[in-house]
């Protein structure tokens, strides 16, 4: 038996602030999109031709109140080709919240607070 990690969900405040910031910061594009007839929910997958791996990101029109991601102890990683040129992308975006000089990585916060780790191709 073989399993193959397909996507990751993401609950976001602000569908369009999400799409916007994950397009200019990582380069994720919209895939698809679901949307409840009722208007109750809209479910968009985000991701670009580097991998088969699609990031998720659900809003609840019944949910308009900041979620509670935790202690951010948990986090989505990408790799970059040119880490120079994320590092100052991320910089000049004001994103990024944490960095780890002696691992040579650093951590960028979406808007709705979710962590997302930076790494150099080694």
């Amino acid at each position: 038996m073989q399993f193959k990690m397909v996507h990751e969900n993401y609950n976001v405040t602000d569908l369009e602030r999400s799409l916007a910031f994950y397009e200019e910061a990582l380069g994720l594009k919209e895939q698809r999109r679901k949307t409840a007839k009722d208007g109750s929910y809209i479910i968009v997958y985000i991701g670009n031709e580097n991998a088969d791996f699609e990031l998720e990101l659900t809003w609840l029109r019944d949910h308009p109140q900041k979620y509670d991601i935790g202690e951010e102890e948990f986090h989505l990683a990408f790799r970059a080709d040119d880490f120079d040129a994320a590092h100052a992308l991320h910089e000049k975006m004001g994103i990024i919240c944490f960095e780890n000089h002696d691992m040579g990585i650093y951590f960028i916060q979406d808007p709705d607070g979710y962590w997302l780790e930076v790494v150099p191709t080694r």
